[in-house]
């Protein structure tokens, strides 16, 4: 790619807004209002605004290797409290997709350096489903079903957040798990139970009414 090419296509672009209206920076410039926390991939054929059809403004952006969410990782709770205590966001979308290389790296059993104690997230997704995913013989099938397997527990990871749960009790506010299948282009809602997921461990990780009542 060449780098120059960008500044020309970004002044094409801007020229373009500001043709078809000449307010769109100053009114882009006065703030965000999104109703939307997106976490997806860090995958650079999966670009959140392009795929969901919407406008800059719309959706607050997350991306990293596999669409992760750990509670150890100060980035994806930083995020995910400011979407939620402070743009008040109404949905937190985790959107994983069909031909992850983080996913299909973590069914290998190889050293990967750096990688290993990101990709091991994934592996412990596989070790939690593993009796599942066992029974399915054919390797792309399985991977697949890992791809929506790490999508769940990802949202099962935003549910356990005290700022989600916060959210939930006190507003609108509804976790979706989603993927993109590559080769059609197509969004596909996992229509998670959560409330069946979390059966039986959510009191676990509830926090206690009186405290959510005082906050």
């Amino acid at each position: 790619m060449d780098i120059a090419q960008i500044f020309k296509n970004n002044q094409t672009w801007v020229s373009e807004k500001l043709g078809n209206d000449p307010d769109y920076f100053k009114n882009l410039a006065n703030g965000q209002n999104p109703d939307i926390l997106y976490i997806g991939c860090s995958d650079s054929r999966v670009t959140a605004e392009e795929i969901m059809g919407v406008k800059p403004g719309d959706v607050f952006v997350m991306r990293n290797i596999s669409n992760m969410v750990s509670n150890l990782d100060l980035s994806a709770m930083s995020v995910i409290n400011y979407a939620v205590d402070v743009l008040k966001v109404k949905h937190i979308v985790v959107c994983g997709h069909y031909g992850c290389g983080g996913v299909k790296a973590a069914m290998e059993s190889k050293d990967l350096g750096i990688l290993n104690p990101w990709l091991r997230n994934v592996r412990d997704v596989y070790r939690l489903h593993r009796d599942e995913l066992n029974k399915i013989t054919d390797e792309e099938e399985k991977y697949r079903r890992l791809v929506e397997l790490n999508v769940q527990e990802q949202c099962v990871n935003i549910i356990k957040t005290a700022d989600v749960q916060l959210g939930v009790r006190h507003g609108n506010l509804t976790v979706h798990g989603w993927v993109m299948d590559m080769a059609s282009g197509k969004l596909i809602d996992l229509k998670i139970d959560f409330e069946k997921v979390l059966e039986g461990i959510m009191e676990i990780y509830h926090l206690d009414k009186d405290e959510i009542e005082s906050k």
